[in-house]
């Protein structure tokens, strides 16, 4: 039997209720347990870095929104400076995210160490699998990136994937097309089912029953990591 608490991470596509979900486990798990935001966007996480606050802030005060993005890629730059200036703007975008990635990974380490249950809101891995870890045409810092996911990065003790059919996520969100929300699922499901321990769980039942499936799942792992 040990004490030491463990990961589990909720994933899925926008729109599946990763959110909500996690925060309802929060209060309602009735394990010891703590929240930790493991998304792309600087504007939804709980903890941040000072450098990503400061980016965050600049690009506020530019009027722009959402997350901190990585420097485009494309032909658009001429020229030894202007292609010197985009490096150095890459290499500051990888830097940045492996620090705050590194930072975010250091706490969910030392809560299971304190034997909490790390509920995690998304999932760096899964989040960036489709443009940094499988991508065929990634730069070089991505490729980089995407390695240190693979091989590096530690992964979720559990898995719960929010599983939605893509006319549901299409309806909710109202972003992307049909077919590649449906793409998209295909992606996730493969990936959650390479997972030593992962659950699925129906995102369309009401919002109490979804909660109440995913406590299901974690308080068994809790049972049997602790036997």
């Amino acid at each position: 039997m040990t004490d030491r608490g463990f990961a589990v991470a909720l994933i899925g596509p926008d729109g599946a209720g990763k959110t909500t979900v996690a925060r309802r486990l929060q209060h309602e798990l009735g394990l010891p347990c703590t929240y930790l935001y493991m998304g792309v966007n600087p504007t939804s996480s709980n903890r941040l870095l000072p450098t990503t606050r400061l980016a965050q802030a600049l690009k506020v005060r530019r009027g722009a929104t959402g997350t901190v993005a990585a420097p485009r890629q494309g032909r658009s730059s001429r020229g030894p400076f202007r292609r010197a200036v985009r490096g150095l703007r890459s290499g500051a975008w990888l830097m940045n995210r492996l620090a705050e990635e590194t930072y975010r990974l250091a706490l969910s380490w030392r809560a299971r160490r304190r034997g909490l249950v790390v509920i995690l809101d998304r999932d760096f891995y899964y989040d960036y699998h489709a443009t940094d870890v499988s991508a065929r045409a990634a730069s070089p810092g991505r490729r980089l990136h995407g390695a240190l996911l693979r091989t590096v990065y530690p992964k979720p003790d559990l898995v719960v994937y929010l599983d939605a059919p893509p006319e549901v996520v299409l309806a909710r969100k109202g972003e992307g097309s049909l077919e590649s929300v449906a793409a998209r699922r295909e992606q996730y499901l493969e990936l959650v089912r390479q997972a030593s321990e992962h659950r699925i769980v129906d995102a369309t039942l009401p919002l109490d029953a979804v909660v109440d499936e995913v406590a299901r799942h974690v308080r068994a792992f809790a049972r049997s990591a602790r036997a």
